[in-house]
Order: structure tokens, then C-alpha cells, then sequence
């Protein structure tokens, strides 16, 4: 399966010019074969804690132009955004994938990032998501999530390729690089770490974004710049490492 990172910008706060933007960059992954395509955390508002301002409806139009994009392309197409359930006071800070037939799954991040009051501000979750993207069984995680790393060996014998979106900041990014690809070893499947450029809320971004194979090795990355980055991902490369070196069983 042909996987596109999409390192963007972001419009601070402003859902519809962000969504504008990134538009181009959906279509230029299309075009160049992407099966699933995968944009940041907080895709179209930035990392912002002003949920009065930005959070939206349960399919909102955040969430309804992934959608539409989804269907107008024929791909699968994820990031995560601000969602109010109905009479919810905290919204989360939800994974929306939506498939090509435009229907959606949704995995609430599980750990707000406490070091900037996230949790005040969002609801966290409770469950992990995979999903069959194809033939290949994605799990989707948000960006604080990857300091867990029981979160992802929780789901590890179940998944092909963790999808990780972030909005990690500049000042922290060898921690971003350095966990992406400790994740792919430590459970033998491929990372999709997406991540923001520029600047937003007084922070600075670079993206870093990477995809990490199943043994750890970086297949693409891009750093500094908006850049739209396809590697293949394909599960029978995992299925060969766990084979080869059957790491995962000695956990039980």
C-alpha cells in the first residue's frame, strides 16, 4: 500500500483556509498513487486550546471536507481535529480517518498532553482504534500518545503500520525522531509519523514527519519545509521481520 505523509502549515484557528491549503497537497498525493493519505493533529486549526472558538460537530465541516476529499479521490485520508459530541462539555481531539466509500473511524486521543493543559480543554479517550485500510491493519494514535509505549504494544500483534499525527514542537523534535523510530523496532511494524511546519499558538515547528519501516529504517522524511511524502508500506514485510526475529512473543 502506497501511504502519503502530508507535512502542511497550518491557518491558526482558521478551519477553511487551512482546509484550502492543504487541498493541492491531497491531490498531488493522489496523483502520485497514495492509497492513504494522512495529515496532521489539529489539521485545520493548529494545536489550539481555545475549544469555545474551534471545536465542531460531531461530522462538521473539518471533519466533512476529509470526507469529501476521500470520495473525490478514491483514498483513505485521516488527521485529527476538535469534535463536540452533543451534550459533551469537552470535545476530543479525535482521529478522524475517512475511507473512499465516505464513511469514517474515529479513536479519541488517550493522553492530553498535560504540560500544556490539554486536559482542561479536551475529553481524553479510552480505546484503541485499528483499522483494515485495504489489506493492511493501521492503528491510529495523536501525537502525546507516543511517549506510551504500552499503548502501542497493546495493539502491536494486531498492526501493519501505526499512524501517529502530530503538532510537536521544534524545541522537543529529538524526541519526536528518536520515538517514531523506536517505535517501529519495538513492535516490528511500520511508523507513519506526521507532524506541522511553521508557527502557531507562539511555537515553532519543523515536521520532521517520517515513515520508519519495520526494522527501524527511514524510508522518507522532510524537514522544515510543506512536503507531500509516499513510501510503500507492506504487510508482508512486517509478517518477514516478526518472522525472522520473533521479538513480540518474549513479552508474554
Amino acid at each position: 500500500m502506497k501511504v502519503a505523509a502530508i507535512q502542511h502549515d497550518i491557518m491558526w484557528e482558521d478551519a477553511a483556509a487551512t482546509c484550502a491549503h492543504v487541498d493541492p497537497m491531497i491531490t498531488q498525493a493522489a496523483a502520485e498513487g497514495a492509497q492513504l493519505v494522512v495529515l496532521t493533529e489539529m489539521y485545520s486549526t493548529g494545536f489550539s486550546m481555545d475549544t469555545d472558538t474551534i471545536a465542531e460537530p460531531v461530522d462538521g465541516q473539518s471533519t466533512q471536507f476529509l470526507v469529501d476529499q476521500a470520495t473525490r479521490h478514491g483514498v483513505w485520508i485521516g488527521a485529527s481535529l476538535p469534535e463536540r459530541p452533543e451534550g459533551q462539555r469537552l470535545p476530543f481531539n479525535r482521529f478522524v480517518l475517512a475511507a473512499p466509500d465516505g464513511t469514517t473511524h474515529r479513536y479519541a486521543k488517550i493522553h492530553p498532553f498535560t504540560y500544556a493543559r490539554e486536559q482542561e480543554r479536551f475529553a481524553a479517550g479510552d480505546e484503541h482504534v485499528t483499522v483494515d485500510v485495504d489489506d493492511t491493519s493501521c492503528s491510529l494514535f495523536v501525537c502525546y500518545d507516543l511517549r506510551f509505549a504500552d499503548e502501542f504494544w497493546a495493539v502491536a500483534e494486531q498492526t501493519h503500520c501505526y499512524l501517529v499525527v502530530a503538532n510537536w514542537p521544534e524545541s522537543r523534535r529529538a524526541h519526536w525522531r528518536s520515538l517514531l523510530v523506536a517505535r517501529a523496532i519495538e513492535n516490528q511494524a511500520y511508523v507513519v509519523g506526521v507532524n506541522r511546519v511553521g508557527s502557531g499558538g507562539g511555537l515553532d515547528y519543523v515536521g520532521d514527519s517520517q515513515i520508519v519501516d519495520p526494522l527501524g529504517e527511514v524510508l522518507v522524511e522532510a524537514t522544515g519545509e510543506e512536503a507531500v511524502l509516499v513510501a510503500d508500506v507492506d504487510r508482508a514485510r512486517v509478517r518477514e521481520v516478526r518472522e525472522k526475529f520473533p521479538f513480540l512473543a518474549d513479552r508474554r
